[in-house]
């Protein structure tokens, strides 16, 4: 993973970096000192590969222990900004064009859930390549870019479970598509429902079956 700031990006390698990095930036209450972006690789799975209108059905983000033994709080998700350019990028590259965007997204108590719709091969012959690997299952992983609001570090006792660091508040900038995960639990439920947030309806939308219970 990495942190960028106003002036420089920094590589996070292992756990010990991250809770160093953001120990060195909290102040009190767990609120940063400086104005920081963290870019998290996350694991997805596929559920479908029909569902072209609806999107392709994953799970951003969990509050499972990833393998940086970092959790991000469900209940901190800010998404307001992000609901109005819901961006998905190819490895959080910011010099090339969006290669989808996101759709009903929503929090529960397990973790951030959304839909992406790919770029249609006409105008993005790119961006609809990896919409076409994700369902073919060779893509699997995807990276959630967003900026530190709040932190916890753990006490001795909070860290029992081998937690050393919690995000707390997080504003969501950017989903994208990536190689390599760092979240092994953030997958999808195959009876996940996705409330219809783009028509403000109560019906909830259930993504047609794609691998047929190989991915659980």
């Amino acid at each position: 993973m990495f942190a960028r700031n106003k002036t420089t990006i920094t590589s996070l390698r292992d756990k010990k970096e991250v809770t160093d990095y953001f120990s060195c930036l909290c102040g009190g209450g767990g609120k940063l000192k400086e104005d920081t972006a963290l870019f998290v690789p996350v694991a997805l799975a596929v559920n479908n590969d029909k569902a072209d209108e609806a999107g392709i059905v994953w799970t951003f983000s969990t509050f499972d222990l990833d393998r940086f033994d970092e959790r991000v709080d469900p209940d901190g998700w800010t998404l307001e900004h992000y609901k109005k350019n819901p961006v998905v990028q190819w490895a959080h590259r910011f010099d090339i064009p969006a290669i989808g965007r996101a759709e009903n997204i929503f929090v529960d108590s397990k973790g951030l859930h959304g839909s992406i719709i790919f770029n249609s091969k006409d105008y993005d012959v790119f961006g609809w390549s990896i919409g076409e690997r994700v369902k073919a299952g060779v893509l699997r992983a995807g990276s959630v870019g967003f900026r530190v609001l709040e932190i916890e570090l753990p006490d001795k006792a909070g860290r029992s479970d081998g937690t050393d660091l919690i995000f707390r508040k997080q504003e969501l900038l950017e989903f994208s598509i990536c190689n390599v995960p760092a979240n092994p639990f953030a997958l999808l439920q195959r009876d996940l429902f996705l409330p219809d947030t783009k028509n403000d309806k109560s019906e909830n939308i259930k993504p047609p079956d794609f691998f047929g219970g190989i991915i659980n």
